[in-house]
C-alpha cells in the first residue's frame, strides 16, 4: 500500500505539472467534485468540522461549503504539483500581505520571529514568498509514510529555500537556535500531533493545540505572531496579527496555555470569516463526536 501511495503522488506530480494550467485546475475541480460525491472519511470529517464552526448552518449551505472546501483542498495539491515550475516573480506577484511589518520588523531587529498558522490556503506558497523575498525560514514536518514520499516533500520545500526539520525530540533545540540567531520559524499549529498539547477552547468546544510556538517564544524571547492564509483568484493573501505578549505572572505552563488560547481565538476568528480555505480533514476536537484519533 505504501509503495502505491508513493507512485500515485509521483505520477500526479508529473502529469499535473505537464498539463496546461487551466486544464490542470479544471481537472482538480472535477476530481474534488468526485471526492465530495463519494463522501469518504475525509469529506465526512470536513463537513463535521464545518458544523462545529457554525452550528446553525443550513443543510444546503453546509453542503455547498463542504464541496467548496474540497475544491480548495485540491487546489492546494494542484499548486503543490505545479509549484516547482513557478518563477520567483510569479511567487511574489501572486502574494498579497496585510501587516507584513509584524514579521519583517523582528527579523530586521534580530529578535527572531515565530509564525503560528493553521492548515489554510497554501502555506507552502506563503513560505516560498518569504524565502523569495530574502527571509528564509525553518519549519517542522510530520514524517510521512512511506519514507520516500517524506523525502520527496522534504526536497520540494528545501528547493523553495526552507529548512525543514522532522518532528522529533531534537526539533525544539534546533528551532531555539534559529530564533536566538534572529531567524524566522513558521509552525502549522491548529492540530496537535504530539498527544501532549495544550487544551484550548476552540469554537466553543475543547481542542488540543501544540505547545511549541508559545514555549519557543517564552524560552527565546522571539516574537510570536499569527497568520492566516486564504486563496485569492490569482494566488494567496496572508494576514498577520501582532505579537502575543508573554504573561508576566504564572508558571511556564500557565503562560504557554494563555498564549496558546490567544492563538486558538485568532485562528477561530479567521477561519469563521473564510472557512472553505481551512483544510482540516482530520478530527481536531476532543469532546463527543470530534474526539481526537
Amino acid at each position: 500500500m505504501s509503495i502505491l501511495i508513493y507512485w500515485g503522488y509521483s505520477l500526479a506530480w508529473k502529469i499535473i505539472r505537464l498539463l496546461p494550467e487551466k486544464r490542470a485546475y479544471d481537472l482538480a475541480d472535477r476530481f474534488a467534485d468526485y471526492l465530495y460525491a463519494k463522501n469518504g472519511r475525509g469529506v465526512t470529517r470536513l463537513r463535521s468540522n464545518y458544523m462545529q464552526i457554525n452550528k446553525r448552518i443550513e443543510p444546503v449551505e453546509l453542503e455547498f461549503m463542504t464541496n467548496q472546501g474540497v475544491r480548495s483542498y485540491l487546489r492546494y495539491w494542484c499548486d503543490t504539483f505545479r509549484f516547482p515550475g513557478w518563477s520567483r516573480e510569479r511567487i511574489l506577484e501572486t502574494t498579497a500581505v496585510t501587516n507584513e511589518n509584524f514579521l519583517r520588523d523582528p527579523i530586521a531587529e534580530k529578535r527572531g520571529c515565530i509564525v503560528a498558522l493553521p492548515h489554510a490556503g497554501n502555506w507552502d506558497h506563503a513560505g516560498a514568498y518569504f524565502c523569495s523575498s530574502g527571509i528564509p525560514l525553518t519549519t517542522v514536518a510530520e514524517r510521512l509514510k512511506p519514507e520516500k514520499l517524506f523525502r520527496k516533500f522534504l526536497e520540494y520545500r528545501t528547493r523553495m529555500g526552507m529548512e525543514v526539520l522532522s518532528l522529533d525530540s531534537r526539533s525544539m533545540d534546533v528551532l531555539s537556535q534559529r530564533l536566538r540567531a534572529g531567524k524566522l520559524v513558521a509552525l502549522v499549529a491548529d492540530r496537535d500531533l504530539s498527544k501532549s498539547g495544550i487544551p484550548v477552547n476552540f469554537f466553543d468546544a475543547k481542542a488540543s493545540m501544540p505547545a511549541g510556538p508559545a514555549l519557543l517564544a517564552i524560552s527565546t524571547g522571539a516574537d510570536l505572531i499569527t497568520a492566516y492564509v486564504k486563496y485569492t483568484k490569482s494566488g494567496i493573501h496572508i494576514k498577520f496579527e501582532e505579537s502575543i505578549a508573554v504573561p508576566t505572572h504564572g508558571t511556564t505552563g500557565e503562560k504557554a496555555a494563555a498564549m496558546t488560547q490567544v492563538i486558538a481565538d485568532r485562528f477561530a476568528k479567521n477561519i469563521a470569516a473564510d472557512p472553505v480555505d481551512w483544510h482540516m480533514l482530520q478530527r481536531i476536537w476532543i469532546d463527543g463526536e470530534n474526539k481526537n484519533e
